[in-house]
């Protein structure tokens, strides 16, 4: 599998490699068409400035993000642009049949070939009930705990290669390499590559043992981040996909034109996380509904511990903010998510940091 395919091109001053993480968020007053929209809009911008990839986030029974179905929303994607890496940042292998994941990611290389992540967390992606919904099951524990069989056999999959003797090895997931081997097909062996996804150690170790690239949940998981690239890199063992360890970490981040809009949006950010939290999550709210909350002491403090980790403000600030991160924690990638009400500021915050550090104009 070339390199070149995982690890991204640095553009401009930006000391490392610039990615977009979609959560297609839906504010108040608006609507789930206006949010696709937006991620076309935001994925074509981004395209234009030399971003490497985009990557959607399965969540579900959330209001304000409507990303439940990551490829869909990537076939939209891949129809609307034409270099940007596009994958699932990630897809929750527990909730799904490694078969179907297999079909659809197999479905998107053969729309966008060369240009696919299929990025994997063994977290549900949403509240248990809801989980236990999407696999028909209330034993939700051990789908995690069975999430390396689950990827051995989506691997299997995907390079058509189980043993003989298997009870699959006649079944075959299309589009795939077994249109290749049938007589008169030239369909390519290619396949996505496979990124593991974590905000604690299992997957960090996991993609290490596997040779595998890795992004930890930065954005929601700060306090893990370092122990968990060090235990990746510590494990690591080059494979047929990777020499050496190669890591992004998801940033929230937001860059205004007004230090204090980037102030009111992350208000609301913290907000809507807050009602998440509490089991009422709702669409992302309007920074003014926001303002008018009076938190609680024990609220206030949650707000403030969230919105340490998002690195928001002027576009100066932004990239000051993500250039200390990138250098205390060593990233190979950055992948950026922009939290706002409204799309258009969303769009002018990736504007904004691409301005900064000085990436190709679109």
């Amino acid at each position: 599998m070339p390199a070149d395919e995982i690890r991204g091109a640095v553009h401009g001053t930006a000391p490392v490699p610039l990615s977009v993480l979609d959560l297609v968020t839906v504010g108040a007053g608006s609507t789930a068409s206006d949010a696709l929209r937006t991620s076309v809009e935001l994925a074509r911008s981004t395209e234009a400035r030399g971003f490497h990839r985009y990557w959607v986030a399965e969540h579900h029974s959330m209001p304000g993000v409507a990303s439940s179905s990551p490829a869909v929303i990537l076939a939209n994607l891949a129809a609307h642009t034409d270099r940007i890496r596009l994958g699932s940042g990630g897809v929750m292998l527990p909730n799904h049949a490694p078969l179907v994941i297999a079909e659809q990611f197999g479905t998107l290389e053969a729309m966008a070939p060369g240009r696919i992540d299929l990025g994997l967390g063994r977290a549900p992606g949403t509240d248990g009930a809801t989980a236990a919904a999407l696999r028909r099951s209330d034993t939700l524990n051990e789908g995690a705990d069975d999430f390396p069989q689950q990827l051995a056999e989506l691997t299997r999959f995907l390079d058509d290669d189980f043993p003989d003797g298997h009870p699959y090895a006649r079944i075959h997931a299309i589009p795939g390499p077994v249109q290749g081997s049938t007589p008169g097909g030239v369909q390519s062996a290619h396949r996505p590559v496979i990124w593991l996804l974590g905000s604690s150690g299992f997957s960090a170790q996991l993609a290490g043992m596997l040779g595998l690239p890795f992004a930890f949940a930065h954005h929601f998981s700060a306090q893990n981040t370092i122990p968990a690239l060090d235990l990746y890199r510590e494990t690591f063992r080059p494979s047929g996909v990777l020499a050496e360890p190669y890591a992004l970490i998801g940033v929230s981040a937001l860059a205004t034109d007004d230090e204090a809009e980037a102030g009111r949006q992350v208000r609301a950010t913290a907000l809507n996380m807050l009602r998440l939290r509490m089991g009422r999550p709702g669409l992302f709210p309007d920074p003014e509904d926001a303002a008018r909350h009076e938190f609680s002491p024990m609220e206030e403090e949650f707000a403030a511990s969230f919105t340490r980790n998002i690195v928001h403000g002027t576009a100066d600030e932004v990239r000051a903010g993500l250039d200390d991160l990138q250098k205390r924690t060593g990233a190979d990638e950055l992948m950026l998510t922009s939290h706002a009400h409204r799309g258009e500021l969303r769009l002018r915050s990736y504007e904004l940091i691409a301005d900064a550090y000085g990436l190709p104009a679109a």
